[in-house]
Protein backbone atom coordinates (compact mmCIF):
# COMPACT_ATOMS: atom_id res chain seq x y z
CA UNK A 1 0.00 0.00 0.00
CA UNK A 2 1.32 3.48 -1.10
CA UNK A 3 1.98 5.57 2.13
CA UNK A 4 -0.84 7.58 3.81
CA UNK A 5 -0.87 10.79 5.39
CA UNK A 6 -3.91 11.14 7.90
CA UNK A 7 -5.50 13.42 10.52
CA UNK A 8 -8.41 12.81 12.88
CA UNK A 9 -11.76 15.66 12.67
CA UNK A 10 -12.84 16.34 15.99
CA UNK A 11 -16.28 17.51 15.87
CA UNK A 12 -19.13 17.32 18.64
CA UNK A 13 -20.77 14.32 19.80
CA UNK A 14 -23.59 13.34 17.38
CA UNK A 15 -26.74 12.59 19.11
CA UNK A 16 -30.01 11.17 17.54
CA UNK A 17 -31.29 12.92 15.15
CA UNK A 18 -27.74 14.77 13.98
CA UNK A 19 -27.78 15.75 10.33
CA UNK A 20 -24.89 13.95 9.92
CA UNK A 21 -24.10 14.65 6.02
CA UNK A 22 -23.80 18.34 7.32
CA UNK A 23 -21.50 17.56 10.17
CA UNK A 24 -19.58 15.32 8.01
CA UNK A 25 -19.40 18.20 5.40
CA UNK A 26 -19.06 21.04 7.62
CA UNK A 27 -16.35 19.18 9.41
CA UNK A 28 -13.31 18.00 6.05
CA UNK A 29 -14.77 20.98 3.54
CA UNK A 30 -11.45 22.86 4.60
CA UNK A 31 -9.05 19.34 4.83
CA UNK A 32 -10.24 17.50 2.11
CA UNK A 33 -8.98 17.25 -1.39
CA UNK A 34 -9.94 14.93 -4.74
CA UNK A 35 -8.55 11.61 -4.30
CA UNK A 36 -8.97 11.80 -0.58
CA UNK A 37 -10.16 8.63 1.30
CA UNK A 38 -12.34 9.65 4.56
CA UNK A 39 -13.02 7.66 7.22
CA UNK A 40 -16.58 7.77 8.96
CA UNK A 41 -17.22 5.74 12.70
CA UNK A 42 -19.95 3.44 12.36
CA UNK A 43 -21.05 4.16 15.27
CA UNK A 44 -21.31 7.55 15.34
CA UNK A 45 -23.11 7.42 12.07
CA UNK A 46 -25.86 4.48 13.81
CA UNK A 47 -25.88 7.08 16.94
CA UNK A 48 -27.03 10.16 14.62
CA UNK A 49 -29.26 7.75 12.54
CA UNK A 50 -31.54 6.52 16.25
CA UNK A 51 -30.15 3.67 14.86
CA UNK A 52 -29.87 2.57 19.05
CA UNK A 53 -31.79 0.84 21.73
CA UNK A 54 -33.09 1.40 25.02
CA UNK A 55 -32.03 -1.91 26.86
CA UNK A 56 -34.18 -0.68 29.53
CA UNK A 57 -36.93 -1.47 27.92
CA UNK A 58 -36.36 -5.56 27.39
CA UNK A 59 -37.01 -8.05 29.58
CA UNK A 60 -34.59 -10.93 29.57
CA UNK A 61 -35.98 -14.69 29.26
CA UNK A 62 -34.47 -17.83 30.55
CA UNK A 63 -31.46 -18.06 28.04
CA UNK A 64 -30.46 -14.13 28.04
CA UNK A 65 -30.29 -15.02 32.11
CA UNK A 66 -28.27 -18.03 31.23
CA UNK A 67 -25.53 -16.49 29.46
CA UNK A 68 -24.70 -13.95 31.52
CA UNK A 69 -24.83 -15.63 34.92
CA UNK A 70 -22.95 -19.00 33.41
CA UNK A 71 -21.90 -18.43 30.11
CA UNK A 72 -19.82 -15.26 30.58
CA UNK A 73 -18.92 -15.62 34.13
CA UNK A 74 -16.91 -19.30 34.08
CA UNK A 75 -16.26 -20.20 29.75
CA UNK A 76 -15.61 -17.06 29.15
CA UNK A 77 -14.04 -15.53 32.65
CA UNK A 78 -12.14 -18.56 32.94
CA UNK A 79 -12.02 -20.49 29.76
CA UNK A 80 -12.04 -18.77 26.54
CA UNK A 81 -10.82 -14.83 27.78
CA UNK A 82 -7.63 -16.91 28.95
CA UNK A 83 -7.23 -18.50 25.85
CA UNK A 84 -7.69 -15.31 23.57
CA UNK A 85 -5.31 -13.38 25.84
CA UNK A 86 -7.67 -11.21 26.96
CA UNK A 87 -6.22 -8.36 29.52
CA UNK A 88 -6.34 -9.30 33.43
CA UNK A 89 -8.40 -6.70 33.90
CA UNK A 90 -11.25 -7.45 31.52
CA UNK A 91 -10.95 -11.15 32.79
CA UNK A 92 -11.92 -9.73 35.98
CA UNK A 93 -15.00 -7.78 34.88
CA UNK A 94 -16.24 -10.83 33.22
CA UNK A 95 -15.86 -12.38 36.03
CA UNK A 96 -18.23 -10.66 37.58
CA UNK A 97 -20.42 -10.10 34.80
CA UNK A 98 -23.44 -7.78 35.48
CA UNK A 99 -26.64 -10.21 36.19
CA UNK A 100 -29.63 -7.73 36.04
CA UNK A 101 -27.80 -5.72 33.05
CA UNK A 102 -26.00 -8.25 31.50
CA UNK A 103 -28.73 -10.81 30.89
CA UNK A 104 -30.67 -7.53 28.94
CA UNK A 105 -28.03 -7.16 26.80
CA UNK A 106 -27.86 -11.30 26.18
CA UNK A 107 -31.25 -11.18 25.32
CA UNK A 108 -30.84 -8.19 23.21
CA UNK A 109 -27.93 -9.98 21.60
CA UNK A 110 -30.04 -12.86 21.04
CA UNK A 111 -32.90 -11.03 19.61
CA UNK A 112 -31.14 -9.01 17.10
CA UNK A 113 -27.54 -11.04 16.21
CA UNK A 114 -28.59 -14.70 17.43
CA UNK A 115 -26.79 -17.29 19.34
CA UNK A 116 -23.38 -17.45 18.28
CA UNK A 117 -23.05 -13.60 18.27
CA UNK A 118 -24.56 -13.56 21.67
CA UNK A 119 -22.25 -15.96 23.08
CA UNK A 120 -19.53 -13.23 22.41
CA UNK A 121 -17.93 -11.50 25.48
CA UNK A 122 -18.44 -8.11 24.12
CA UNK A 123 -19.89 -6.12 20.79
CA UNK A 124 -22.12 -9.08 19.82
CA UNK A 125 -23.03 -8.87 16.01
CA UNK A 126 -21.46 -5.58 16.26
CA UNK A 127 -24.49 -4.20 19.13
CA UNK A 128 -22.13 -1.68 21.12
CA UNK A 129 -22.79 0.14 24.00
CA UNK A 130 -19.71 2.01 24.57
CA UNK A 131 -19.70 5.45 24.03
CA UNK A 132 -23.58 5.57 24.64
CA UNK A 133 -25.43 7.26 27.74
CA UNK A 134 -27.85 4.89 30.13
CA UNK A 135 -29.30 1.40 29.06
CA UNK A 136 -28.59 2.71 25.08
CA UNK A 137 -26.95 0.56 22.92
CA UNK A 138 -26.12 0.73 19.18
CA UNK A 139 -27.22 -1.64 16.35
CA UNK A 140 -25.21 -2.29 13.41
CA UNK A 141 -25.73 -0.12 10.21
CA UNK A 142 -28.72 -2.48 7.73
CA UNK A 143 -27.53 -0.89 4.86
CA UNK A 144 -23.59 0.64 5.08
CA UNK A 145 -23.03 0.66 1.30
CA UNK A 146 -26.30 2.64 0.85
CA UNK A 147 -24.98 5.08 3.56
CA UNK A 148 -21.40 5.25 2.10
CA UNK A 149 -22.59 6.05 -1.05
CA UNK A 150 -24.84 9.03 0.10
CA UNK A 151 -21.92 10.51 2.04
CA UNK A 152 -19.80 10.40 -0.68
CA UNK A 153 -22.21 11.83 -3.26
CA UNK A 154 -23.28 14.74 -0.79
CA UNK A 155 -19.51 15.73 -0.11
CA UNK A 156 -19.12 15.89 -3.89
CA UNK A 157 -21.98 18.23 -4.09
CA UNK A 158 -21.27 20.50 -0.99
CA UNK A 159 -17.40 20.62 -0.92
CA UNK A 160 -16.77 19.89 -4.41
CA UNK A 161 -13.93 16.89 -3.88
CA UNK A 162 -14.40 13.66 -5.09
CA UNK A 163 -13.70 11.32 -2.22
CA UNK A 164 -13.65 7.32 -1.70
CA UNK A 165 -16.02 6.76 1.94
CA UNK A 166 -15.22 4.09 4.30
CA UNK A 167 -17.51 3.00 6.88
CA UNK A 168 -15.26 1.81 9.89
CA UNK A 169 -16.08 -0.33 12.56
CA UNK A 170 -14.04 -1.44 15.57
CA UNK A 171 -14.70 -4.76 15.69
CA UNK A 172 -11.17 -6.97 14.60
CA UNK A 173 -10.86 -9.35 11.34
CA UNK A 174 -8.84 -11.43 10.97
CA UNK A 175 -5.63 -12.15 8.55
CA UNK A 176 -3.91 -15.34 7.71
CA UNK A 177 -2.41 -14.80 4.44
CA UNK A 178 -4.54 -13.24 1.68
CA UNK A 179 -7.59 -14.70 3.85
CA UNK A 180 -9.51 -12.45 5.89
CA UNK A 181 -12.11 -13.41 8.26
CA UNK A 182 -14.58 -11.73 10.89
CA UNK A 183 -17.78 -12.36 13.17
CA UNK A 184 -18.89 -8.88 12.30
CA UNK A 185 -21.63 -9.26 10.17
CA UNK A 186 -22.05 -7.64 6.63
CA UNK A 187 -18.13 -6.81 5.93
CA UNK A 188 -16.77 -5.35 2.79
CA UNK A 189 -16.68 -7.94 -0.03
CA UNK A 190 -13.03 -9.91 0.37
CA UNK A 191 -13.49 -10.31 3.94
CA UNK A 192 -15.72 -13.37 4.88
CA UNK A 193 -18.14 -13.11 8.07
CA UNK A 194 -18.66 -16.19 9.79
CA UNK A 195 -18.52 -18.48 13.22
CA UNK A 196 -20.05 -15.25 15.37
CA UNK A 197 -17.80 -15.38 18.60
CA UNK A 198 -16.28 -18.74 17.22
CA UNK A 199 -14.31 -16.92 14.61
CA UNK A 200 -13.14 -14.27 17.31
CA UNK A 201 -11.76 -16.85 19.61
CA UNK A 202 -10.22 -18.08 16.15
CA UNK A 203 -8.43 -15.63 15.48
CA UNK A 204 -7.38 -14.25 19.31
CA UNK A 205 -6.02 -17.67 20.16
CA UNK A 206 -3.56 -18.15 16.78
CA UNK A 207 -2.79 -14.46 17.44
CA UNK A 208 -3.47 -13.83 13.54
CA UNK A 209 -3.05 -10.58 12.35
CA UNK A 210 -6.24 -8.18 13.28
CA UNK A 211 -7.82 -5.05 12.16
CA UNK A 212 -10.44 -3.03 12.11
CA UNK A 213 -13.38 -3.91 9.72
CA UNK A 214 -14.40 -1.44 6.73
CA UNK A 215 -17.82 -2.29 6.04
CA UNK A 216 -18.75 -0.26 3.21
CA UNK A 217 -16.77 1.75 0.07
CA UNK A 218 -17.86 4.02 -2.20
CA UNK A 219 -16.28 6.46 -4.86
CA UNK A 220 -14.07 4.47 -6.07
CA UNK A 221 -12.57 0.70 -6.23
CA UNK A 222 -10.16 -0.51 -3.26
CA UNK A 223 -8.12 -3.96 -2.81
CA UNK A 224 -9.35 -5.13 0.42
CA UNK A 225 -6.22 -5.18 2.34
CA UNK A 226 -5.39 -1.45 1.50
CA UNK A 227 -9.31 -1.13 3.01
CA UNK A 228 -7.84 -3.24 5.92
CA UNK A 229 -4.96 -0.79 6.56
CA UNK A 230 -7.20 2.35 6.44
CA UNK A 231 -9.64 0.97 9.37
CA UNK A 232 -7.06 -0.06 11.50
CA UNK A 233 -4.99 3.24 10.88
CA UNK A 234 -8.64 4.57 11.45
CA UNK A 235 -9.06 3.09 14.69
CA UNK A 236 -5.61 4.44 16.08
CA UNK A 237 -5.93 7.97 15.27
CA UNK A 238 -9.47 8.09 16.60
CA UNK A 239 -8.96 6.57 19.63
CA UNK A 240 -11.55 5.31 21.92
CA UNK A 241 -13.82 8.49 23.16
CA UNK A 242 -14.89 7.95 26.63
CA UNK A 243 -13.79 4.49 26.65
CA UNK A 244 -13.26 0.97 24.57
CA UNK A 245 -16.08 -0.64 26.61
CA UNK A 246 -18.89 -0.15 28.81
CA UNK A 247 -16.63 -0.68 31.89
CA UNK A 248 -13.63 1.78 31.00
CA UNK A 249 -16.45 5.13 29.76
CA UNK A 250 -18.08 3.85 33.50
CA UNK A 251 -15.04 4.60 35.19
CA UNK A 252 -13.87 7.37 33.16
CA UNK A 253 -16.51 9.50 34.69
CA UNK A 254 -16.92 7.94 37.88
CA UNK A 255 -20.66 6.58 37.69
CA UNK A 256 -22.18 2.86 37.35
CA UNK A 257 -22.72 1.46 34.43
CA UNK A 258 -26.28 2.47 33.30
CA UNK A 259 -25.59 5.81 34.66
CA UNK A 260 -23.89 7.72 32.02
CA UNK A 261 -25.36 10.68 30.64
CA UNK A 262 -25.69 12.29 26.68
CA UNK A 263 -24.17 15.54 28.91
CA UNK A 264 -21.24 13.64 30.13
CA UNK A 265 -20.52 12.14 26.73
CA UNK A 266 -20.58 15.91 25.48
CA UNK A 267 -17.22 16.77 27.31
CA UNK A 268 -15.34 14.29 25.44
CA UNK A 269 -13.36 14.88 22.28
CA UNK A 270 -14.75 12.58 19.60
CA UNK A 271 -13.14 11.98 16.40
CA UNK A 272 -15.74 10.30 14.41
CA UNK A 273 -13.93 11.05 10.58
CA UNK A 274 -10.14 10.45 9.35
CA UNK A 275 -9.30 11.75 6.22
CA UNK A 276 -6.05 9.88 4.27
CA UNK A 277 -4.17 11.64 1.90
CA UNK A 278 -2.27 8.92 -0.46
CA UNK A 279 1.31 9.83 -1.03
Amino acid sequence: MRKLKAVAVRTRYWRPGENFLEEIATAIKDHVENGDIVTVSEKALSTAMGNILDESTVKPRLAGRFIAKYWMRYIWGYVLGPLCHLKVENLKRIRHYPLREGSIHKQVALEHAGVLHALQWGSEGGIDASNLPYYYVSLPLKEPIRIARRISTYIQNKVGRKVTVIIVDTDKTYSIGGFHFTPRPKPVNGIRSFGGFMAYVLGRALKLKRRSTPLAIAGSEMAVDTALDVAEATHILRGSGAGTTVWDMAKEFSVPLTDVTWEMLDTIGHKPIVIFELQ
